[in-house]
């Protein structure tokens, strides 16, 4: 898919890999509209590439999607391209309060569901569109630590799989984005965690870095974009040897978390 022309809509567009996305699509020459929880920060990013910002809380139902998407056409016309980027990052185990695994679903998992439900039947009808899903690598592996966004993230690349499957005759592109470690708030959070300094000594990017993969996955229509190389060689692993897998993760979670005992 080339952006020149196109338009498109970014959730959580406000800052970290969202921004990086917005501006990145506005100087390949895409009309971009900024979706984020937080109005200023959606607006800031409007102003500087040229664009529009919706404020929405995509956790929020149905409803709040579907609001979004009709304000965002309305100033700009149909969506050639949506992006479901908005997230939340949510660590603990089963023993993390139900709070936690609600809004991770919701934000995570469900605001992809909602904001589909409302986009797609248009979309087909003109003949197709662009999707692109941003899960996690956590989404192709796991996050120690951190079970509530491992889940919802799995669930992410789960979704884009059925829809590509699904709908792919119908006219419907879609791609999944599972980067490792972005400097971001998120990462940064991350830090702060037990064992967080540890997974991030793996290696961390930068948003720019994601948009630029992004912009290349998109180019060639690729299913899995993967801005960490690395993550293509864990998940070969992965499925090649379930269990030695496993033992190796076992064995990273000792030492992320020995080293900071």
């Amino acid at each position: 898919m080339e952006l020149q022309g196109r338009t498109s809509l970014v959730t959580g567009g406000g800052r970290g890999i969202g921004a990086a996305l917005c501006r990145r699509f506005a100087a390949e020459g895409a009309r971009v509209v900024v979706a984020d929880l937080d109005a200023g920060t959606a607006g800031a990013v409007a102003d500087e590439i040229g664009g529009t910002a919706v404020a929405c809380d995509v956790g929020a139902g149905a409803e709040a999607n579907a609001a979004m998407l009709a304000e965002a056409e309305a100033a700009v016309g149909p969506i050639d391209l949506l992006v479901l980027n908005a997230g939340v990052g949510t660590d603990g185990g089963v023993e993390a309060p139900d709070a936690d695994w609600d809004v991770a679903w919701r934000v995570n998992v469900m605001a992809h569901v909602w904001a589909v439900r409302a986009w797609l039947p248009g979309a087909l009808e003109r003949g197709g569109g662009y999707l692109l899903q941003t899960a996690s690598a956590a989404g192709l592996l796991t996050n120690i630590g951190a079970a509530p966004y491992s889940v919802s993230k799995h669930a992410v690349v789960a979704l884009a799989e059925w829809l590509a499957i699904t709908h792919g005759d119908d006219g419907l592109g879609v791609s999944c984005l599972c980067p490792m470690f972005v400097e971001t708030p998120m990462v940064a959070e991350l830090r702060t965690r037990p064992g967080g300094k540890g997974l991030t000594a793996l290696g961390v990017i930068q948003p720019e870095d994601v948009a630029e993969a992004v912009v290349r996955g998109l180019a060639e229509e690729r299913f899995l974009i993967l801005p960490h190389p690395d993550v293509a060689r864990m998940e070969q692993n992965r499925t090649g040897d379930r269990d030695r897998w496993l033992e190796g993760m076992r064995g990273l979670q000792r030492h992320v978390l020995g080293a900071e005992g």
